[in-house]
């Protein structure tokens, strides 16, 4: 199309050039490019000069270049120049939202995962830029045939949530993710004539006590109208049970129980166990598998996964909790690694130093590295929770008022503890430390992983919200010293991947614990960009660059962002149409 006639087209096109900072030469540019192209790097520059001037045109062209690099167009396009962009020309994208569009270009909207991270500029253009069909991304869903489980109550409940969300986009993000668990990790069978499910954590072929149960998690509320999800869940539970019965010091078991352990923990100087993928204590993993059985019989009334295996599972959780209160000996547990980072081992074999006073110990953190203090703070505070709704069940499902006081009394210890040692002051008012040791040291500082201090509420374990609203406010900043903000979104991060490096799990817990619709769909929007184009919400991205990611494949994040959805549009259902 002549320029003149592009120009001329409608004043509302005019204006959306206008907004994006696109002249009609980087206009049609885009518009040659989302075909097959011979254009060269320096056709490219070219064009971006003439909307841009010299300096700006070049940052603008970089900008282009690094986006087309990620999509499968010519070769021309690839280039080796990896520079960055300035800030300026980022941040005019990323402030952009204009109206929903659609592209007709497929292929080049499902590959050019940088103008989404970058800000969305090509992939949010009015319909009307691109008349000849509407934008249907394809599904990055396994077909129907490869999926590993189907439930109709999922199915039905996606299409009822996308009738809700106008954005295509997100509408297909939603899509991907919130089944993942489902189409991917399962793998569902009998063990004794009874449901028998393993849970694999995505790209890593184990099962996590905490992955497992949070990424089952969000189909609890479906599980009343489908049987066979039901007993899928059912599944989960009895295979956890069989789990902590091998070692509740583990964190992780193989799907197969009969196969050797993961790679990196063969040489781990600790008791291994056939089953056990890893054994890092983590407080943590006791805790979830407690969450996921209570929720299930709240949401089902079904009692059937309670018998005298699990009475045994929970009473083992409760011994080895008491044992790590370690008021007279560190307990049994011992591990050590040869590592080249040393949060993947233990001082001694069995972590710093301590002085009881009610809290229980963890070695490890939610994130798979080592405590720096032993006392995990949100870790104690989500057992004050699990204790007493195990309290709940042995009273009204096991019908066992011993074992019922039993659980209860320790979760008022350790509360009573939490909030005597763990409450430190700031310049703003008091705030819960991460970790303490019992002698005075805290650290104030908060991880992605849950439990973590932002995802108090989220886990129903925030006994003081004024306490939570400080200390919320001290980790979603500067002052923590793993939260950071760039070009690509604002997040925390943990010291598992290292410095830079937001995980989208916390912006998910961050909405999902939010009271302010702005921040929700603030949020949403970032996390909807830190996908880099892949359909997938990841386990980190670069905070100046959505593209740079860990784990293609982290089933957990993508059912927590589908959960994000889901009830988002129960509370605010206005924010996504």
């Amino acid at each position: 199309m002549p320029e003149s006639n592009l120009l001329a087209q409608t004043a509302r096109e005019k204006k959306v050039l206008a907004e994006y900072h696109l002249g009609s030469a980087s206009f049609q540019f885009l518009m040659a490019v989302s075909t097959p192209s011979s254009a060269s790097t320096a056709q490219i520059r070219t064009k971006c000069r003439q909307d841009h001037g010299s300096r700006g045109g070049e940052s603008h062209c970089k900008w282009l270049e690094r986006t087309l690099r990620r999509s499968h167009l010519p070769n021309s396009f690839h280039q080796k120049d990896e520079s960055d962009i300035t800030p300026e020309v980022v941040d005019s994208r990323m402030r952009l939202r204009p109206e929903r569009c659609t592209l007709s270009r497929r292929d080049l909207l499902r590959n050019l995962g940088g103008f989404v991270g970058g800000g969305g500029a090509l992939s949010l253009l009015p319909t009307s830029l691109f008349a000849q069909s509407s934008y249907t991304a394809e599904s990055r869903r396994p077909q129907p045939q490869d999926r590993k489980f189907h439930s109709d109550a999922v199915e039905s409940y996606i299409a009822s949530i996308c009738k809700s969300i106008s954005d295509p986009m997100l509408a297909n993000l939603f899509t991907d993710c919130f089944p993942n668990t489902l189409d991917t990790t399962v793998q569902p069978g009998t063990y004794e004539g009874k449901p028998d499910t393993a849970v694999l954590t995505g790209d890593i072929p184990a099962m996590w006590l905490r992955d497992s149960s949070a990424q089952v998690w969000p189909y609890l509320v479906l599980a009343s109208k489908d049987a066979r999800l039901r007993s899928l869940l059912e599944g989960v539970i009895r295979r956890q049970v069989r789990c902590i019965l091998i070692d509740p010091y583990a964190n992780c078991f193989m799907a197969d129980l009969n196969a050797p352990p993961l790679e990196w923990s063969r040489n781990d100087q600790t008791e291994m166990k056939q089953g056990v993928g890893e054994r890092k204590y983590e407080l943590d993993s006791l805790c979830y598998p407690i969450r996921l059985a209570h929720g299930y019989w709240k949401n089902t009334g079904d009692t059937g996964p309670f018998d005298s295996q699990w009475k045994l599972a929970m009473q083992t959780v409760l011994r080895t909790m008491q044992v790590q209160q370690r008021k007279h000996d560190p307990g049994p547990y011992h591990f050590q690694r040869r590592a080249f980072n040393p949060t993947d081992t233990l001082v001694n074999g069995i972590g710093g130093p301590l002085k009881p006073n009610g809290l229980i110990a963890s070695a490890f953190r939610p994130s798979d590295d080592a405590c720096i203090f032993p006392f995990l703070v949100p870790a104690n505070l989500f057992a004050v929770t699990s204790l007493r709704q195990l309290s709940t069940m042995a009273n009204n499902v096991l019908h066992d008022s011993a074992m019922a006081n039993e659980a209860r009394a320790l979760a008022d210890e350790v509360s009573a503890a939490v909030c005597h040692h763990a409450i430190f002051p700031t310049s703003a008012g008091t705030i819960w430390a991460y970790e303490i040791d019992g002698y005075g040291s805290h650290i104030c500082m908060d991880d992605a992983n849950a439990p973590s201090l932002l995802s108090l509420p989220y886990l129903d374990c925030s006994p003081d919200a004024a306490l939570y609203s400080r200390t919320r406010s001290f980790v979603w900043s500067q002052q923590n010293p793993w939260f950071f903000r760039g070009i690509a979104g604002e997040g925390i991060g943990s010291p598992h991947i290292g410095r830079d490096s937001i995980w989208p799990m916390s912006q998910i817990i961050y909405a999902l614990t939010s009271d302010s619709s702005t921040q929700i769909k603030r949020t949403i929007e970032s996390l909807k960009e830190s996908t880099a184009g892949t359909g997938f919400v990841h386990e980190s991205y670069n905070r100046n660059d959505a593209a740079s990611f860990t784990r293609a494949w982290f089933a957990w994040a993508n059912t927590l962002f589908g959960e994000l959805i889901g009830k988002t549009i129960e509370r605010y259902p206005h924010l996504l149409t």
